[in-house]
């Protein structure tokens, strides 16, 4: 099999997180509080993003898995998602200061789309690279807590580095100025980690081989497994907490702990910190003890750190409870991407067939409503505590953020904790060869 060193798989995590994170962690301080974009069009445009999120992440990686080309199945989806996901983000944070009304809303929607659209098609097709290149769980483990530390570097970037370069460095706390200028040195340095990575990807030449079942043949398989539907839930339950704190931890230092929004660095760098500090320790007992064992207690840790975290009243209690829940952030980090690969494997050994892309783009789905159930959480600020912007916030903003940040993240943590345990994961083992149209059964038609 081609091989690739893990370092140079495992940056393609940096230049993929900066963007993305950069407009999660960013959206409503930018288009609600600074430009006035009322918070129910928020809530309504992240809905939409996510049915279309859905659809296209699932169907970018059934056409990843068939495609032939000189430049393997996955180079090409590689290059063409680098370039639009990181001009998108330019255009996500150029929004001019005349737009408003419908005009905001449209602006708003077009680039959020755009970039979901091309965030799903690098990341469906490098998610797929994981099992391919490293088809071993020891492989597995390494490559993934060394890509997960390029993810936590580039939240430091994207995440802790952006209150201060949008609101000191570039600009200020009232203007979108920063964000412009922020968004172009983040896309620069995104596309050249994306592009070296896709550029220099050696795929298994003998997956090339196969012949794949229709998109409604293989997507049927997958939803009549109950392991994708369980471990799907439960990955939704571990990004969907962290999507409201990577949403709301700006808004959250401002209105509930009264403090500028610069120093949310602290609580976000922080916790980048003791998650990548973890990512060794995690990766351990996953050597040890095995994927499903850390798992299980890594939600425990999510879970528990949002309750000290709702009674912070300053920014050294919130930092400690916040810690609590990076430990659980960097254990989930460093093994739910295995769990999955480990469903992945046993898909592989019923029916004979590696659909990567497929399989793990309909995983993606999962990980990728995190966005509309934070923004319909979000959104239900306004009906709860008259939150509606930053022009309209309402008579206690500040309790409406800590709600949003800890009691709701709590809430679906506990879920994942409960779902964990009760879960019975499969085996992890080697691969079966790759099978020819002649030796492979006849796959079921979708009734």
């Amino acid at each position: 099999m081609t091989t690739m060193p893990t370092w140079r798989y495992s940056i393609g995590m940096f230049g993929l997180a900066i963007p993305i994170n950069t407009i999660r962690v960013s959206t409503l301080l930018f288009y609600v509080d600074i430009l006035g974009l009322d918070v129910r069009a928020y809530g309504t445009v992240m809905a939409v993003y996510a049915v279309l999120d859905a659809i296209d992440n699932p169907i970018l990686g059934h056409l990843s898995d068939r495609t032939r080309s000189r430049w393997g199945r996955r180079r090409p989806w590689l290059v063409i998602g680098a370039v639009v996901l990181t001009a998108g983000l330019v255009g996500f944070f150029s929004a001019p200061d005349t737009l408003d009304g419908v005009a905001l809303v449209a602006w708003f929607a077009f680039f959020a789309i755009l970039c979901e659209a091309a965030d799903s098609m690098y990341a469906a097709n490098y998610n797929a690279l994981l099992p391919e290149l490293f088809p071993e769980e020891h492989q597995r483990a390494g490559a993934n807590s060394l890509r997960q530390g390029f993810q936590l570097l580039a939240f430091a970037i994207a995440l802790a580095a952006t209150p201060v370069l949008t609101t000191s460095v570039f600009g200020t706390e009232d203007s979108p100025e920063g964000f412009r200028t922020t968004a172009i040195l983040y896309a620069a340095i995104a596309v050249a980690a994306l592009l070296f990575m896709a550029l220099n990807v050696r795929e298994d030449p003998t997956r090339a081989t196969e012949d794949h079942a229709g998109f409604l043949t293989g997507a049927g398989v997958i939803l009549r497994n109950p392991h994708f539907w369980l471990v799907g839930i439960a990955t939704a339950c571990y990004l969907v907490p962290l999507a409201f704190v990577l949403a709301g931890i700006q808004l959250y230092v401002k209105y509930s702990l009264g403090l500028p929004v610069a120093y949310s660095l602290w609580l976000i760098g922080s916790s980048i910190v003791i998650a990548a500090a973890g990512l060794p320790v995690w990766t351990a007992v996953v050597r040890r003890r095995g994927a499903p064992f850390a798992w299980r207690v890594a939600f425990v840790f999510l879970a528990a750190g949002f309750v000290p975290f709702y009674f912070a009243t300053s920014l050294a209690t919130a930092m400690a409870g916040l810690a609590v829940v990076a430990v659980g952030w960097s254990g989930l980090l460093a093994t739910n991407d295995l769990i999955q690969a480990r469903v992945l494997d046993d898909d592989v050994r019923r029916h004979g067939q590696h659909r990567e892309g497929l399989f793990l783009s309909a995983f993606g789905f999962f990980s990728r409503i995190t966005g509309a159930t934070a923004g319909i959480g979000l959104g239900s600020l306004g009906f709860l505590f008259g939150y509606y912007s930053g022009d309209d916030p309402g008579p206690d903003p500040g309790m409406a953020f800590r709600v949003a940040v800890s009691v709701y993240p709590f809430v679906v943590a506990v879920i994942g904790v409960i779902l964990s345990m009760v879960i019975r994961v499969p085996e992890a083992g080697v691969e079966v060869p790759s099978l020819t149209s002649e030796d492979r059964p006849a796959a079921r038609p979708v009734t």
